[in-house]
């Protein structure tokens, strides 16, 4: 692996570590959104074990025509995975409408039945 920050004849001038341009860029302001926004993704994708992604866009243009001061925006986007939307299951009766129930299937006569537990304990002398 070759270190960049070193000036070598072969490979021209040398080349200044992005990491040290991203620390200065707008105070630092870029470089704090990203450690945030890292922080926030890795959360949200170990919560919905769903990818997602964090996107820094650097923006280059000359200042009014010179090419010699350049205006360097960075904007950092990230996209968090989301939840899946709860679902509910219901079936179609036969007038076309959604119920709970499947009218296809028999019901059974269910009837509440009194918890007696209390009863006998209290019967006992508990």
């Amino acid at each position: 692996m070759t270190n960049t920050t070193q000036p070598d004849a072969e490979e021209g001038p040398q080349v200044r570590p992005f990491s040290e341009w991203l620390i200065q860029q707008a105070r630092g302001r870029a470089h704090d959104d990203l450690s945030k926004g890292m922080h926030q993704l890795i959360a949200a994708v170990q919560e919905t074990g769903k990818g997602g992604k964090l996107v820094l866009t650097v923006d280059v243009k000359p200042l009014k025509g010179n090419t010699d001061a350049l205006e360097v925006s960075a904007k950092v986007t990230a996209k968090a995975p989301e939840y899946d939307p709860p679902a509910s299951i219901f079936f179609v009766d036969d007038a076309g409408n959604l119920t709970r129930n499947d009218p296809r299937q028999m019901s059974l006569p269910l009837r509440d039945v009194a918890d007696r537990r209390d009863e006998s304990a209290s019967s006992r002398g508990a």
